[in-house]
């Protein structure tokens, strides 16, 4: 087996040690802005629907401002969005290249598709349920965490594994203009050297990582589906 790999894969294994950072950078992106973005996607989206006209603590300011601001978030292509932050980055960071200057821009460009993810499941939660737990004396932080949360765990794991998804992608699209990670890889190590087999193995262990994050949301919104 080992033998045919070298066969198919002979540049990569020339300087397996460049293969494993680059994954390693790529996890460590996925890991610190996918965390960053989950928290910050599943407040303003709890906030949305909290404050919506109608919502259990209406504030229609409050949701239209955040609304347009998400919209404004979703609207700038990620590219742009990486030169965009470069002041911002140096600013939080206190860098703009590598793999700690990708976070910014990745949790910038992931949370405002996330927040509209968890607007998304949290308004499938049933009206009756709502009313039945302000009936029941509960407040507004209550509501939100024993009601809105817990009855959407399945359609929050959904939706957090198409982010986490759709984060690999932005997280390769920033490796290929300097951030590190696995795009990187594959533009430096693979396209400008025209080493075609560093470019399959990228895309091989890309679909792996797609792979396993479809297969644990899968399992975590069917363990919890009603």
């Amino acid at each position: 087996m080992l033998e045919w790999l070298k066969y198919y894969f002979p540049n990569v294994f020339e300087d397996l040690p460049a293969l494993w950072k680059a994954t390693e950078e790529t996890i460590y992106m996925l890991a610190v802005s996918g965390i960053i973005s989950f928290a910050l996607g599943l407040l303003f989206g709890t906030i949305l629907i909290v404050t919506q006209r109608g919502g259990i603590h209406p504030v229609p300011i409050l949701n239209q401002v955040l609304d347009k601001l998400l919209n404004l978030g979703r609207s700038i292509p990620f590219i742009i969005l990486l030169f965009l932050l470069l002041p911002v980055s140096r600013l939080i960071v206190g860098t703009a290249i590598g793999v700690e200057g990708a976070i910014v821009p990745l949790v910038v460009g992931t949370t405002p598709f996330f927040a509209r993810q968890i607007e998304a499941a949290l308004a499938g939660v049933g009206r009756g349920l709502i009313e039945a737990a302000q009936a029941i004396g509960m407040g507004t932080l209550e509501i939100v965490v024993r009601v809105y949360w817990r009855e959407s765990i399945a359609s929050l794991a959904r939706g957090t594994t198409i982010t986490l998804i759709n984060l690999i992608s932005l997280s390769a699209m920033a490796g290929a203009v300097g951030a590190g990670g696995l795009g990187n890889y594959a533009y430096i190590y693979g396209q400008q050297r025209n080493r075609m087999d560093i470019i399959w193995a990228t895309v091989i262990i890309l679909v792996a990582l797609v792979t396993v994050i479809q297969i644990i949301g899968y399992v975590i919104a069917k363990r919890n589906t009603k």
